[in-house]
């Protein structure tokens, strides 16, 4: 048997420390954030959907069209600088 520390005693020893600094909750705090605010960006987004249809799929389409004009920047930069 080793008497020495072992991974889960420095394990508990980090959680100690950081519930003793009060940084334990923090990080549960922001995941709490994070998964409410996504859940008020879907409710959101499906309320746009419903609500006018048209929109969405204009603002979906301008979307699009701004990825393909990214991409299609991006390949003529490569270009230049292979010639």
């Amino acid at each position: 048997m080793n008497d020495g520390p072992s991974h889960s005693a420095g394990l508990q020893l980090w959680i100690d420390s950081r519930e003793l600094t009060g940084d334990a909750g923090e990080a549960d705090e922001m995941a709490q954030a994070k998964k409410i605010a996504t859940y008020i960006l879907v409710v959101f987004v499906l309320y746009t959907i419903i609500n006018s249809p048209d929109r969405a799929a204009d603002l979906v389409q301008v979307g699009f069209e701004g990825i393909s004009d990214a991409a299609k920047g991006i390949g003529e930069f490569m270009t230049e600088l292979v010639k």
